[in-house]
C-alpha cells in the first residue's frame, strides 16, 4: 500500500475497456469486462511506479450495471476519499451507461477531491486500444491540482457528470457534453480548463448505503412518438412504479394520448417529470400539469435523479 500524499486509487468495474476479441482487428465482436484492472495498469508502462492502488471492484459489461454496484462503488469512492493521502479516484467502466454512474456518485457524493470515469470504444486486445491513453489521461485529471466533482475523461476530453452523454454507437470520440462543451482537455500530459470544475450539494449518501437496491424506488423512461399510446403507462402503474421520466419531442412535448396516461399516473400518486429524447437543449418553460423540467440532463440521467428524489429521507 502506498503513503504518498498523491495517491490514486484505481477501482476496476469492467467494460469495454477490459474486453478482449478474438483478433487484433476485432473492434466490435469482443467481450466486455475480462481483463482485470490490475492488468489494464500493468500494460501501461508511464504508470509503472506511480503511486497507485488497483482494486477490483466489479466486472461487469456496463449494459448490466445494476444499483447494488452502485452502491458498493459509492461506498468504495467515499472511503477512499476520506484518506487524507488520496488525491483522487479512477473508476474504469463500460460506455454504455458510464453517464448514469457520473452523475448517480456526482449527485450521492458531490466530491471536493476529483472522481474519474474512464473507458473505451474498443476492446484491450485491439491494434489501436483507445484504453490505455484514456486510463492515462485519466490519471492525469486524477492527480491534478485543484480538480474536483466527479467527471469523465475520454478521446482527450474532460466531461462533467452532469452533461457527459454517448453520443455515437462506436466511434473512438463517442461522448460529448451537450452544449457546455468539455470542462477541459487534457493535451500533452497537462490540463487546459476551459469552465469551473463540477459543483453540488452531496446526498446523504449513509441513507442509500442503507437501503437495500432492490428497494430503491423503481423509475422508469417512456418515449413520446407520433402514434404514442397510454397503455406502457397504465401496466407501469398497475405493477407499482413510483416515478416516470418523459421523453418528449423537441422541447419536452408529449403526445395527447401519452399525456392522458401520464395524468391518471399522477392522480394516482406517481411523480412525472419531463426530459426531451433531443440529443442537446434543455426543456425550457412550464408545463399545463405542473410537470417539472429536468434541463439539460438526458432521460436516463433524470432517471437517476428521480429516483433518488423520491428515496425516503
Amino acid at each position: 500500500m502506498q503513503s504518498h500524499s498523491n495517491t490514486i486509487v484505481v477501482i476496476g468495474t469492467g467494460g469495454t475497456i477490459a474486453g478482449v476479441g478474438s483478433s487484433a482487428s476485432d473492434h466490435t465482436g469482443y467481450t466486455a469486462a475480462q481483463l482485470g484492472v490490475a492488468q489494464l495498469v500493468a500494460a501501461v508502462p508511464s504508470l509503472s511506479g506511480a503511486p497507485l492502488e488497483v482494486h477490483q471492484l466489479a466486472q461487469v459489461d456496463s449494459k448490466d450495471m445494476d444499483f447494488g454496484v452502485w452502491r458498493e462503488l459509492a461506498q468504495a469512492v467515499a472511503q477512499a476519499l476520506a484518506r487524507p493521502e488520496v488525491a483522487g479516484v479512477v473508476v474504469t467502466h463500460g460506455t454504455d451507461t458510464l453517464e448514469e454512474t457520473a452523475w448517480f456518485l456526482q449527485s450521492v457524493l458531490a466530491p471536493s477531491k476529483p472522481v474519474v470515469l474512464t473507458a473505451a470504444m474498443r476492446p484491450a486486445t485491439a491494434l489501436s486500444a483507445d484504453g490505455p491513453q484514456n486510463l492515462v489521461d485519466a490519471m492525469t485529471v486524477a492527480a491534478w491540482p485543484g480538480a474536483r466533482g466527479v467527471v469523465a475523461v475520454l478521446c482527450g476530453r474532460v466531461h462533467a457528470a452532469a452533461d457527459v452523454r454517448k453520443a455515437h454507437t462506436y466511434q473512438v470520440d463517442a461522448f460529448d457534453s451537450g452544449d457546455a462543451g468539455p470542462v477541459a482537455l487534457v493535451e500533452a500530459g497537462s490540463l487546459r480548463l476551459l469552465r469551473p470544475w463540477p459543483e453540488g450539494q452531496a446526498l446523504d449518501w449513509e441513507r442509500v448505503w442503507a437501503l437495500e437496491p432492490a428497494a430503491w424506488p423503481w423509475v422508469e423512461i417512456v418515449t413520446s412518438t407520433a402514434g404514442a399510446r397510454g397503455e406502457a403507462v397504465r401496466a407501469l402503474v398497475h405493477a407499482g412504479v413510483r416515478g416516470l421520466v418523459v421523453a418528449g419531442t423537441g422541447n419536452g412535448s408529449i403526445h395527447r394520448d401519452l399525456e392522458a396516461a401520464l395524468a391518471e399516473a399522477q392522480a394516482q400518486g406517481v411523480t412525472v417529470w419531463r426530459a426531451s429524447r433531443c440529443g442537446a437543449g434543455p426543456v425550457l418553460g412550464a408545463h399545463p400539469r405542473g410537470w417539472p423540467s429536468v434541463g439539460t440532463l438526458t432521460p436516463a440521467k433524470a432517471r437517476v435523479a428521480l429516483m433518488l428524489a423520491l428515496m425516503p429521507v
